[in-house]
């Protein structure tokens, strides 16, 4: 079974915004057994919105539509699937009833004629209840194919799918089960990793397929599998990973399913009673950010420090100026003399430190860019490795957060 997915907005193509609506759509039509074939990207141009959906209709059984049903002039969709249909607007009182509500609740204003003007929707469509906007989901169908129209303000659009859009179409489609299991691996590269396990990937069964997925210092493995029957999908999957942890065991930290590294980090400090401190240069800020996107790390996470100018590591962490001097402020000491002070200053069991070279220039060091140094104190030690990721500063940066997280594993488990 497909489905093609439709954005409509001039502001994806001209990059003004990121097209995040797809990535959701098509995870949530993947788990539910849907198969996205196409997504198109359309002009707010009525012709170039007639021709997307007369090409999806011939090639797909579900089509996504995502924007331009706002309530201003250039929100064209509405009116467009309506002559795709051959349809008419006609007002629906439920709608309009919302619409007013959410005026006389959170905006405080008169609803304009404007804004009733969205309560009008093709006489032959499902009318989907957009709980946060006025804009309602559309359900029409031609000739075997639905059609699904959704604002696209991504809030509406997630809410609109889960409680309305796939519930409809698990009920409509009979479907296959699609299964995902995806292993999360740190310290070895994509090449080095299909090396050691390439007779293993060799023997996997026809329906199952392994993609790698690598990302700045880390590797994602991905199984899926695809039948009718769930429980042999289930069971030929986790026993093709009990099979993987005896090959590359000692570089998988966990299942991206269950949770990012930095949630397991934080369950294991949590359980054992133990917190964490950050100290960051070249990162700026990005581990504690990381640590944070995460409910409950106030349990374990004291604060951090980005001290990203020499002079900031003497006054905030108490690195020593004749340490600096000596060995430079990229280098092994002041990253341990940083964790050290970061870990004595916020009274925590561990720390992080980092200071390097992002680039594009050498800043206050003299190292060659790219160079990172990143130190972990435990209650027992304190340590640091030196590592050489790359000559983008992006690239530099996110290899230097995740190795990080890796470190600070190993002296946990």
């Amino acid at each position: 079974m497909l489905a093609e997915i439709i954005t409509i907005g001039d502001e994806i193509l001209i990059g003004q915004i990121i097209d995040s609506n797809s990535a959701f759509i098509g995870k949530e039509l993947n788990n539910i057994g849907i198969d996205v074939y196409q997504i198109t990207s359309v002009q707010d141009d009525k012709r170039h919105i007639l021709n997307a959906l007369e090409e999806a209709k011939n090639r797909v059984d579900v089509v996504l539509i995502t924007g331009g049903l706002g309530p201003t002039k250039d929100d064209i969709t509405k009116h467009t699937i309506c002559e795709f249909f051959g349809d008419t607007l006609i007002p629906n009182n439920a709608v309009l009833h919302h619409i007013e509500t959410l005026f006389e609740k959170y905006i405080k204003a008169p609803v304009t004629d404007i804004n009733r003007m969205q309560a009008l929707v093709p006489s032959t469509a499902i009318v989907l209840m957009n709980a946060y906007g006025t804009a309602p989901g559309m359900w029409l169908e031609q000739e075997e194919t639905v059609f699904v129209s959704m604002p696209g303000v991504p809030f509406e659009m997630k809410n609109l799918m889960k409680d309305e859009v796939l519930p409809r179409l698990q009920k409509k489609f009979k479907r296959p089960f699609i299964l995902h299991k995806t292993v999360l691996t740190y310290g070895l590269g994509e090449s080095a990793i299909a090396k050691k396990i390439e007779q293993w990937e060799d023997d996997l069964p026809s329906f199952i397929k392994l993609a790698y997925l690598p990302s700045l210092g880390r590797v994602r493995l991905r199984l899926s599998a695809r039948g009718t029957d769930e429980k042999l999908l289930k069971d030929s999957i986790e026993n093709r990973i009990a099979h993987l942890h005896t090959l590359i065991g000692d570089i998988i930290v966990g299942y991206e399913e269950d949770e990012s590294i930095e949630v397991l980090i934080g369950k294991i400090l949590t359980s054992k009673e133990l917190s964490l401190a950050v100290a960051e240069s070249c990162t700026g800020g990005k581990i504690a950010q990381s640590i944070t996107a995460h409910g409950g790390s106030s349990s374990f996470f004291k604060g951090a420090a980005v001290t990203y100018a020499t002079q900031s590591k003497i006054d905030l962490l108490e690195v020593s100026k004749d340490v600096i001097k000596k060995h430079t402020v990229t280098s092994h000491e002041v990253a341990e003399a940083m964790a050290i002070g970061v870990k004595k200053k916020f009274k925590s069991d561990y720390a992080i430190a980092t200071t390097g070279n992002a680039g594009p220039s050498k800043g206050d060091g003299d190292v060659e860019v790219g160079t990172v140094f990143i130190a972990i104190a435990t209650p027992d030690q304190v340590f640091s490795e030196k590592f050489l990721f790359s000559n983008l500063r992006e690239r530099t940066i996110g290899k230097a957060v995740n190795k990080s997280f890796e470190l600070l594993l190993k002296e946990l488990n």
